[in-house]
């Protein structure tokens, strides 16, 4: 079963994570100082519940988790893109890229789109990648 997982930065550095779906017997979130902090916390949270539920005798649904990110959290999680250079090949204004990233300005709905594609560009690229 797929869930969606939405990650958010707050204005102190910390990170949540928190589940949008409404599932019987459990839902779940994560904090962390970090997006990687606060998705060990969620997943760890998970696998307490279906142990707990297996023990009640429930059969837990096996979750595909798909995670969406803030521009602060995506760039924290994924520290090895550089913001400039994923910004150019978005067609974004690099300075404003940073200012995204590091959550001073939230983009809209439109910079998201450009940005998603740009990264979809890339993981393909990656994914066909051989040495």
């Amino acid at each position: 079963m797929k869930v969606n997982i939405v990650f958010e930065m707050a204005k102190d550095g910390g990170c949540s994570c928190f589940m949008k779906e409404d599932l019987p017997d459990f839902g779940l979130l994560g904090f962390g100082d970090s997006p990687q902090e606060a998705k060990e916390d969620m997943l760890k949270a998970y696998h307490e519940i279906k142990d707990m539920l297996i023990e009640e005798g429930k059969n837990p649904p096996e979750l595909d988790f798909v995670y969406h990110y803030d521009m602060k959290s995506f760039f924290e999680y994924f520290d090895f893109l550089n913001v400039s250079k994923v910004a150019q090949r978005a067609g974004i204004n690099p300075s404003l890229m940073r200012k995204y990233s590091s959550g001073l300005v939230k983009a809209g709905e439109g910079q998201y789109l450009k940005l998603q594609s740009a990264v979809h560009s890339i993981a393909n690229e990656l994914a066909s990648a051989n040495f």
